[in-house]
C-alpha cells in the first residue's frame, strides 16, 4: 500500500513539474495534472491539499536534497580549509549545478524556477523562506568569515547577485555551451569553476 502510495505521489509531483515548466503555476490547472498523471482530482486532494501546496511539494522534491548536499558540503569546507572563500562558494554552486544537468526531471525543475522568478508567487516566495533561508543564513555567515571587510548589506548583495548568477548558469542559456567531444560532467565541472572564480573576486572586491 505505500509504494502503491508513494507511485500515484511522485506521478503527480513529475506531471505537475513538466507542466508548471511548460505553462506556469497560474497557467496550469489540478485538471491538466491529473490528466497528465493518470489520477483523478481525490489523489491530488489527499496527497496535497490544494493547488498551492502542490507548488510548494514541487519544489520541496528538489531542494531537500540539494540544501543536506549543500549544507554538508559546506560543513567540511569550514573544517578542512577554514576563511577560505572559494571552497565556501563551491559548496554552493556545485549541489546546483549538478541538479540542473540531472536528467531525471533536472532540466523541467530548472524552467520552474524561471517561471517563480517570473510570476512572482508571494506564496512560494514565503514557503521558500521559512523552509531553506536557514541554508543561505549559514552561507552568508560562512563568506562574512572569509570577507569580514563587507557589511551585512554588502554581503547581501553579493550573495544575491551570486544566486542569480547561478540560476543563469543552471538554466544553460547562455553564450557557453557544452562543446562537442566534452562530457556533461566536465562541462558542469568547468561552468563551476568559471563562475567560483568570479563570484569570489566579486564578494572580496
Amino acid at each position: 500500500m505505500a509504494s502503491t502510495q508513494f507511485s500515484t505521489k511522485d506521478r503527480i509531483l513529475g506531471a505537475a513539474e513538466e507542466l508548471f515548466a511548460q505553462h506556469g503555476f497560474g497557467g496550469t490547472s489540478l485538471r491538466q495534472v491529473t490528466s497528465r498523471a493518470d489520477v483523478n482530482i481525490a489523489a491530488v486532494n489527499y496527497h496535497f491539499g490544494s493547488k498551492e501546496n502542490l507548488i510548494n511539494e514541487v519544489f520541496r522534491r528538489r531542494m531537500d536534497d540539494m540544501s543536506r548536499q549543500r549544507l554538508a558540503q559546506l560543513e567540511q569546507a569550514r573544517s578542512e580549509h577554514p576563511g577560505e572563500l572559494e571552497p565556501v562558494l563551491a559548496a554552493f554552486v556545485e549541489p546546483a549545478l549538478a541538479l540542473a544537468r540531472d536528467r531525471q526531471g533536472g532540466v523541467a525543475f530548472i524552467r520552474v524556477i524561471a517561471r517563480a522568478y517570473a510570476e512572482k508567487n508571494d506564496g512560494l516566495r514565503k514557503f521558500l523562506s521559512e523552509q531553506y533561508g536557514h541554508v543561505l543564513r549559514d552561507f552568508a555567515r560562512a563568506m562574512a568569515e572569509c570577507a569580514p571587510q563587507l557589511d551585512k548589506e554588502q554581503l547581501y548583495w553579493r550573495l544575491d547577485f551570486l544566486s542569480g548568477a547561478l540560476t543563469y548558469a543552471m538554466s544553460d542559456f547562455g553564450l557557453i555551451k557544452r562543446p562537442a567531444g566534452v562530457s556533461e560532467v566536465a562541462h558542469r565541472k568547468r561552468a563551476a569553476e568559471e563562475l567560483i572564480r568570479f563570484a569570489a573576486a566579486g564578494i572580496q572586491s
